[in-house]
């Protein structure tokens, strides 16, 4: 059972609040509709549901409110707005990357794929889906981790009729099995036709809590629907014998020789139609637009048939899945690489560096190192550098751009599980791209100028712990500072702004000659560590120092202490969590 109680929204500066004091509750095996007209609170009460907006009173999901639930997609699924995600993504890609973010199998998306329609188009990219195939893919995606409630806002908008029926059909098969259905719509026709009980707001307070049949009796408007081949003839009579009794009849002209009257009965319209001699060929008495009303006997068949339904629901996951570190980093991994962004930006690091490097060794004066990262002295950062912070920087970047975790844009549960596989994830891929660039300058500097050129400097280990501290320093900056400023842009800026701002100021610092010498290090190390470390790693640890001890490894270490101060503040704050 959903139970919303006493949600309140916080009002903005001078304004009432989009939701004030709304308490209802749905019922498991029940579809419930959140009725009310645009702007009535409706998608306001469903955010404040989720707690992905800020406010007073709680929201029960069998007992437990959002942030107690240890694995949310599997008793929630959510549809709010379009799918948010990225354009150059398939279907198919996007749901599995959320099955590793819900901790479900692979196949998972398949399966839903399957039930919504779009088996045959799950390698389409979502940019080029349609309205209709966008709404699919969005249900797919709250029926991933097989949820017992469903919390949908207006799931039938851009549908077809066709298609329209096909969903409140899945969602009615979804309560039979003893779910819990939750839809916001704005039409109460629609409301009439395929909920089990209506819960009408306005202003964002609640208005009635009904069964379905109270709702059509007391707040749709009864009608009389006439089908005659004289339908402007029949018209006129009515209109003119109303005005002539002085009751309030209503006439509206529909298509195909079909009326509408309003304040009048099956009996009267019958009776006019006798005496003047116009013939009637459909007569019935209509609530709304819902229909022919029907007998309590013939009205349950429709909603007994959705049954058959049954069928196509996804099967259910018989085991629920585990909490654990892989978790977030499958998700990561599918998010990075799940896209061409991610191979483009390589490419370009390759082609730039290799060519940057080819051009550097025309002249004697550029050392080795220089030459294998194609650094110039023009500019701030090596190719390689820039290409890391730009991965790190799309990688929280595209989460707020893109937010596949949360049902709502600009929302992303940022939790430590999550800053730890992003951390993860961008780190081996700077090693990655840092190890390509060497390898593809060294082989176009030899094929350009012969083996001649190419030795293994005497100094190798430091330099390799200084050109991978410089790679993975640039994508974590890039990754933190666009997770504490929630675009990719501050990424890049804080990228840049290390060899431009930072590295001068601490040049400043360290200008002065050096007092004291880190000699030694690795055994004061060893003495305070409650592990031994091996006597191989002595170098390391002293290559690490002295890369530290640089202008650009302290302005990096500088950098990267701020920002992961400032993730820690601004962040950890939320409830949502892996």
């Amino acid at each position: 059972m959903l139970q919303a109680i006493g949600l309140t929204s916080n009002p903005r500066r001078d304004a009432l609040p989009a939701v004030d004091d709304l308490t209802f509750e749905a019922r498991p095996g029940r579809v419930t509709a959140l009725l009310g007209a645009p702007g009535s609170g409706k998608t306001a009460a469903l955010r404040l549901m989720l707690e992905l907006d800020s406010g007073r009173g709680v929201t029960y999901f069998r007992g437990r409110p959002l942030h107690r639930i240890a694995h949310p997609a599997r008793e929630v699924g959510v549809l709010l707005g379009d799918v948010p995600g990225h354009p150059s993504r398939t279907g198919r890609g996007q749901l599995r990357m959320l099955c590793a973010a819900a901790g479900v199998p692979a196949v998972r998306a398949d399966e839903v794929l399957e039930v919504v329609g779009l088996a045959g188009l799950g390698d389409q990219r979502i940019g080029t889906l349609s309205v209709g195939m966008d709404r699919r893919l969005g249900l797919a995606s709250a029926l991933l981790g097989d949820p017992h409630t469903l919390l949908l806002d207006e799931p039938a908008e851009g549908l077809s009729p066709r298609e329209n029926s096909w969903l409140y059909g899945l969602l009615r098969a979804h309560a039979a099995q003893g779910g819990t259905v939750l839809c916001a719509v704005s039409d109460p026709k629609e409301a009439a036709r395929t909920a089990d009980r209506v819960v009408t707001i306005d202003g964002g307070r609640l208005v009635a809590d009904q069964d379905v049949a109270d709702f059509s009796r007391t707040r749709l408007r009864p009608r009389v629907a006439v089908r005659t081949p004289h339908a402007a003839r029949l018209a006129a009579v009515v209109s003119r014998e109303a005005r002539a009794a002085q009751r309030s009849v209503e006439v509206v002209a529909e298509a195909s020789g079909r009326l509408a009257v309003y304040g009048s009965s099956c009996a009267e319209i019958g009776d006019t139609a006798f005496r003047h001699g116009v013939p009637v060929h459909q007569l019935a008495d209509e609530v709304g637009d819902a229909g022919p009303a029907a007998a309590p006997e013939a009205a349950a068949v429709p909603r007994q048939a959705s049954s058959v339904a049954l069928s196509e629901l996804p099967p259910p996951i018989p085991v629920r899945p585990a909490r654990g570190p892989l978790r977030p980093l499958r998700y990561e991994l599918r998010r990075l690489f799940g896209v061409r962004t991610t191979t483009m930006i390589m490419v370009a690091v390759l082609v730039a560096s290799a060519g940057s490097a080819v051009l550097l060794a025309r002249t004697d004066g550029t050392p080795l190192s220089h030459l294998l990262a194609a650094w110039p002295a023009l500019l701030p950062l090596p190719p390689a550098a820039l290409g890391a912070g730009l991965l790190g920087a799309l990688s929280f970047g595209d989460e707020y751009r893109y937010p596949a975790l949360a049902a709502g844009r600009g929302t992303v549960p940022r939790r430590l599980g999550l800053l730890l596989a992003k951390l993860a994830v961008t780190a081996g891929t700077a090693l990655l791209l840092a190890s390509l660039v060497v390898l593809c300058d060294a082989q176009a500097l030899r094929l350009a100028y012969g083996q001649e050129l190419i030795e293994v400097p005497a100094n190798a280990v430091p330099l390799a712990a200084s050109w991978v501290g410089l790679t993975v320093g640039c994508a974590w900056a890039g990754l933190l500072a666009a997770g504490v400023f929630r675009v990719a842009g501050a990424g890049v800026a804080a990228v840049l702004a290390v060899p431009v701002l930072i590295v001068p100021l601490v040049q400043k610092v360290l200008a002065g000659p050096s007092a004291r010498s880190i000699a030694g290090l690795p055994a004061r190390l060893r003495e305070l560590a409650w592990w031994q470390l091996p006597h191989e790693a002595d170098r390391w640890v002293l290559a690490i120092a002295r890369v530290v001890a640089q202008p650009v490894g302290a302005a990096l270490t500088l950098s990267l202490s701020a920002l992961i101060c400032a993730y820690l503040f601004t962040s950890l704050r939320g409830r949502a969590r892996w």
